[in-house]
C-alpha cells in the first residue's frame, strides 16, 4: 500500500466519522462552537478530488455534501469545496488548515451576442 493509500485509507475515514460527530452538534471531536449550532445531521459525504502525501505534509481537495440543522431551523442540502492540508504529529494526521467555500454557481454563456 503506498503513503498516499494509507493516509486516505486511515485519515479520511476518521475525519469523515468527525464531520459527521460535528454535524450532529457533537463537541467532543473538535471546533465546540460551530458544533454546539449544529444538529440532526442527516447526511454528511465527502467526495474526494484529488489528495497528496509528500513526508510529513498531506493535502486533501474536495466536496462537502452535507444535508442539517442550524440554530434548529432545518436547511436545504447544500455543498461546500473544501481543501485540508494535514501534518503528521508523533506518526497521527492532524488538520493544521481547513478552507471551504461554496462552489461557484455555473453560468452558461449567452446563446447569441446581445443586440444594440
Amino acid at each position: 500500500m503506498s503513503e498516499l493509500d494509507d493516509f486516505l485509507t486511515k485519515t479520511l475515514a476518521r475525519q469523515v466519522e468527525e464531520e459527521e460527530a460535528l454535524h450532529n452538534g457533537d463537541v467532543q471531536p473538535r471546533l465546540r462552537w460551530i458544533a454546539s449550532r449544529f444538529s440532526d445531521c442527516t447526511a454528511y459525504r465527502f467526495e474526494l478530488v484529488a489528495a497528496g502525501v509528500s513526508s510529513d505534509l498531506a493535502y486533501t481537495v474536495g466536496y462537502e455534501h452535507i444535508s442539517v440543522s442550524m440554530d434548529g431551523v432545518p436547511l436545504e442540502p447544500y455543498t461546500l469545496r473544501v481543501t485540508h492540508v494535514y501534518r503528521r504529529e508523533n506518526g497521527e494526521w492532524k488538520i493544521v488548515h481547513r478552507h471551504a467555500d461554496y462552489p461557484p454557481i455555473e453560468q452558461s454563456p449567452p446563446t447569441e451576442a446581445p443586440t444594440r
